[in-house]
């Protein structure tokens, strides 16, 4: 704190031993004692509110930054989100236009398909007139309530 040498210190010693005399020099002494480790206490609990200051400070400037740093890092994931959507939505998108173009010229020829299937559906569900003969006509079997008997 206070540069002084031990000769310096001797010096006041014995100024003050003069002044005050010998009976009062240890009570001053023991107070000014006193009052300098109030002193030197005072001093460092200023010393430490100032760093814990510094350190407070210190930690919102690092908040912020967090906080800076996680917003920019949400909004690039929405934008790589949305970039995303767009390049996978237009390959999709083109699929069904290829989709739609295929069966759109293949819908003439699927309708004239399905006219011939259903003609010839109708055709072979009817017999012709010439090739019908009565079915034989089957005896109904009886059955009786009686168990059967076995042999």
């Amino acid at each position: 704190m206070f540069d002084i040498s031990f000769t310096e210190l001797m010096l006041i010693g014995v100024v003050a031993l003069v002044v005050i005399g010998p009976e009062r020099l240890p009570k001053v002494a023991k107070t000014v004692g006193h009052l300098l480790g109030r002193a030197q206490r005072y001093v460092s609990d200023v010393k430490g509110d100032i760093q814990r200051e510094v350190e407070l400070d210190e930690l919102r400037k690092m908040k912020e930054e967090m906080e800076t740093a996680a917003r920019s890092m949400q909004t690039s994931m929405q934008q790589t989100e949305s970039s995303l959507r767009k390049e996978l939505q237009s390959p999709v998108d083109d699929i069904k236009s290829e989709v739609d173009e295929f069966k759109s010229d293949f819908e003439p020829q699927m309708s004239s398909i399905d006219k011939q299937v259903s003609n010839q559906a109708q055709l072979s569900e009817a017999p012709p007139a010439a090739q019908t003969s009565p079915a034989p006509v089957a005896e109904p079997s009886v059955k009786s309530d009686a168990p059967e008997a076995k042999p």
